[in-house]
């Protein structure tokens, strides 16, 4: 009897460990690979939110930049990873929502190969201009676009980046004539753009609002349907009379696939959480940045909303990266 009751005790005590266990997660540090250089607007992004993530699971976060190939080789290196939530990746528009059509082999399947994690930001882009661009608002830029003898030459940080795209639609929503100037990076397309080799682009906040606030880029609108905290003195283009025509940029976090649903659910309240404290909220508002946070199946539906009104574009224009 001694040996069955110290079995059973035994027992009723591993019965209860068990789903201790399993819930004590994470158990080691979390790799979050941004796809991106360090010290660009993802990477900010990242670091903040890890910061104040790590005060809730309780375990550090260590930011791994892969930056190249639009996104492709930190994604193929996330999609390979072991499935234990304790590897995350910041996923963008890119990742997630074009790269599928501009590449043949990006190396990763956004669908198949991760499971959502929640949504992050957006990142508002602005049409800007050259200050010596004869033009203080839609009217008067398309006007001066449409009066120019050959195609109006626009800069982005490379071919396939949503700002790219976002001109794209922007040119056939305005029925304009547009020639692409792709760039290695948002800071040299925006320092052309001051400079005058190229009169117009759509920037993000984060990569050129202090130039926005300075003068040296003069804003015509916001590409969101509504005016930016910030930067509301800048009307948006809908506003202007043209309708139909809305793009950002925006983040979320994914995790490899078959990464257990209480993994998930706890990077997701970790993630909300985050966001909503006020180190965030200060420094998303100096990047001029819209919280959005939500659930896993919230950033499956808008990543899938996406990936239709890109891919469509994208097919039209003939747009290949490869």
């Amino acid at each position: 009897m001694r040996f069955w009751t110290n079995t059973r005790c035994g027992l009723a005590a591993l019965a209860f460990a068990l789903p201790a266990a399993a819930s004590a997660f994470p158990t080691a540090p979390i790799e979050w690979v941004v796809p991106y250089a360090a010290g660009g607007g993802s990477d900010v992004v990242a670091r903040v939110v890890a910061s104040e993530m790590t005060k809730t699971l309780g375990q550090p976060i260590v930011i791994n930049n892969k930056p190249g190939a639009g996104t492709n080789i930190g994604a193929a290196y996330a999609a390979k990873a072991k499935a234990d939530g304790h590897l995350v990746l910041t996923a963008d528009t890119a990742t997630f929502a074009t790269n599928g059509f501009l590449y043949a082999k990006p190396g990763y399947n956004a669908e198949q190969d991760f499971v959502p994690v929640g949504l992050m930001a957006r990142f508002p882009m602005i049409l800007v201009v050259n200050p010596q661009v004869p033009a203080k608002n839609l009217q008067e830029f398309l006007a001066w676009a449409k009066s120019q003898a050959n195609p109006v030459a626009y800069g982005s940080p490379g071919a396939g980046s949503p700002h790219h795209l976002a001109t794209e639609l922007f040119s056939d929503v305005a029925k304009l004539k547009l020639l692409h100037a792709p760039y290695k990076g948002a800071a040299p397309a925006v320092q052309d753009v001051i400079g005058g080799q190229v009169p117009f682009m759509f920037v993000d906040t984060a990569a050129g609002g202090s130039h926005i606030r300075a003068g040296k880029l003069k804003a015509i609108g916001v590409a969101s349907p509504k005016r930016v905290a910030g930067f509301d003195t800048i009307p948006t283009l809908n506003e202007q009379g043209l309708s139909g025509f809305e793009a950002y940029a925006w983040q979320g976090m994914v995790a490899p696939s078959r990464t257990p649903a209480a993994a998930v659910e706890a990077l997701n309240r970790a993630l909300v959480k985050a966001i909503g404290t006020d180190a965030v909220k200060a420094r998303f508002d100096t990047l001029g940045l819209e919280a959005i946070p939500g659930s896993p199946a919230e950033m499956a539906a808008y990543a899938k909303a996406e990936r239709e009104k890109w891919g469509k574009l994208i097919k039209a224009k003939g747009i290949r990266l490869d």
